[in-house]
């Protein structure tokens, strides 16, 4: 299926690796030109045809507004995936965490949606598209174990639901995809979930893997490429009229309706 996205303009944060680098290949394979927001340039996201790579620290505040501005000067931004985002696993609970984790945690979850999206709108309102920004079920399954993430994600999916009443009218689509536990670094890393939660209770970092696998119905993680085709999909204008709306991509993991 053609999803109309040829020599558009896309502007992806995170795109070093994981889910955003598997949405800027999925954006380049659909005709896109990708510019690529990441703290450290991969050589994976650097091998990839089509793609503006651009070296910028995204929780700082001017970090977004540099990386829009190299899309702006590549002709505009017709889609913006807001994906860069961050995780510590808290086994000592809410006790633990700090201000400063507090504040790290806010940032990079929310702010940095916040200020990329600020620096893309006016582009964004002048072409017409689609902002397609990665949360997380955590976003209405509090954890404890989570539990800063959780508030983060949480105020991330409220805005994009106020901003998607705000620029619906003036043509411009707001939608959210969350995943649930999904197979990269974020949990299967050397300083990763299983491996934070495994050192913690005793229990290898598969055990802990295996174990939070088992809480889907599919007993299985969401891969990369099952979210980049997603967020591919609703940054697509053969969905013009699709706005507001969460995705969850969890494998049958939350229960309720």
């Amino acid at each position: 299926m053609d999803l109309h996205l040829t020599g558009k303009t896309a502007v992806v944060t995170g795109a070093g690796k994981g889910i955003g680098l598997a949405v800027t290949r999925a954006l380049a394979d659909e005709g896109v030109r990708v510019v690529a927001g990441s703290r450290t340039v991969t050589s994976q996201l650097a091998a990839v045809d089509g793609v503006v790579p651009v070296a910028t620290d995204l929780a700082t505040p001017d970090g977004p507004a540099r990386l829009v501005a190299e899309a702006v000067a590549h002709g505009g931004v017709d889609i913006l995936v807001n994906n860069v985002g961050a995780t510590h696993a808290r086994p000592g609970g809410f006790a633990s965490i700090t201000d400063d984790d507090w504040i790290a945690t806010l940032t990079v979850n929310l702010l940095t949606a916040v200020r990329t999206t600020r620096a893309a709108l006016p582009s964004l309102l002048s072409r017409g598209g689609a902002i397609v920004t990665v949360c997380s079920v955590n976003a209405t399954l509090p954890d404890p174990l989570v539990m800063d993430y959780s508030a983060a994600k949480a105020a991330l999916l409220n805005f994009c639901k106020a901003l998607s009443k705000e620029v619906g009218p003036h043509g411009v689509r707001v939608n959210t995809v969350s995943p649930g536990p999904v197979s990269t670094d974020l949990w299967l890393g050397a300083t990763g979930m299983a491996q934070t939660v495994g050192k913690a209770s005793g229990a290898s970092p598969d055990e802990v893997a295996k174990g939070a696998a088992a809480q889907s119905v599919t007993d299985r993680f969401t891969t990369p490429d099952e979210v980049a085709a997603l967020v591919v999909t609703l940054a697509s204008p053969r969905l013009a009229n699709l706005t507001g709306a969460d995705h969850i991509l969890d494998g049958g993991l939350v229960t309720t309706v």
